[in-house]
């Protein structure tokens, strides 16, 4: 059973592994950042200062897939280093079979048992420690462009992933990907998070390397929680990512648009509203796949997104 909830505690159904809320000021800031590892191996680009201070300097997300070799070993020295740190890791799982469609960020694991092997080792991974995961981007956004026994298979997949965090990282913050406010009717998607089992993890994610405002995101996410509740008799949190929100989207464009500014910084919410995140989910300055390849980062791009121009 869940121990009574202090007063810093969120005021959300009691969940099986539920933690106490993290400080504002534990985040991990991660030392080996796209930003980062750009301005150390370029220190006399005119740029370097700003990118420093403004992007590498905040805390941001690390995503991991089928680049990041042995998924036990990858995760486990990420969250030792933040752990050594006294400082709370934010990590990006996205290795789903079938990802992204085929588009810019196609790939993810050979199959469903392939990927469930590697979402066991993901979890067992962080153990103990506390961590904020961000749980397959797009998954249930694109689920319609897979057959009906494909969505099925997804769906498991996912509710799968939930259930080893559940058990294997008890500390772990865990929030099934919603997509966005523009993306599918807040009904849907609380049918689909309910059928990935969210009954089981802290919540869902929006606007995950997107460009929504955080108006348009809250708005999305209580409708996806009032969803939740007519269908499901309970609610969940919601983060929203803001690394790139600040000047709110170009129409339906989605990939590397002008004019896009960096948003609020990321930040835990006391008190128990809604978000109780905003994170820096998509690392500012990596490349969608439209001006770089996807994931790789690109100054001029990090440089325009801290102008917003």
């Amino acid at each position: 059973m869940c121990r009574k909830l202090a007063a810093l505690l969120l005021a959300l159904p009691c969940l099986a592994g539920a933690v106490e809320r993290l400080a504002p000021t534990t985040l991990y800031v991660d030392p080996q950042s796209t930003a980062a590892i750009w301005v150390n191996s370029h220190p006399d680009d005119p740029r370097a200062d700003i990118i420093r201070s403004k992007l590498a300097g905040q805390a941001q997300a690390k995503w991991f897939g089928n680049w990041s070799g042995d998924i036990a070993k990858a995760v486990g020295n990420y969250v030792d280093a933040a752990a050594k740190r006294n400082q709370t890791p934010i990590l990006v799982a996205y290795n789903i079979p079938g990802r992204d469609c085929g588009q810019y960020s196609a790939g993810g694991a050979n199959s469903i048992t392939g990927y469930q092997q590697w979402i066991a080792s993901f979890a067992a991974a962080i153990g103990q420690r506390k961590a904020v995961v961000i749980l397959e981007p797009d998954a249930l956004g694109q689920l319609t462009c897979l057959s009906a026994a494909g969505q099925q298979g997804r769906l498991d997949a996912l509710r799968y992933a939930v259930e080893q965090f559940h058990q294997a990282a008890p500390q772990a913050y865990v929030y099934l990907d919603a997509g966005n406010s523009a993306w599918m009717p807040a009904e849907v998607a609380a049918s689909r998070l309910a059928q990935a089992g969210i009954a089981d993890a802290r919540g869902f994610a929006l606007n995950v390397s997107n460009y929504k405002t955080d108006q348009s995101s809250k708005a999305y996410g209580d409708a996806v929680n009032a969803a939740l509740q007519k269908q499901q008799g309970y609610t969940r949190a919601y983060v929203v990512d803001t690394s790139r929100n600040g000047n709110g989207p170009l129409g339906a464009v989605w990939c590397d648009p002008p004019g896009r500014k960096i948003g609020v910084t990321s930040v835990v919410h006391l008190g128990g509203g809604q978000p109780e995140m905003q994170l820096w989910v998509k690392a500012p300055g990596n490349a969608d796949g439209c001006r770089g390849k996807a994931g790789i980062f690109a100054p001029e791009l990090a440089e325009k997104l801290i102008q917003g121009n």
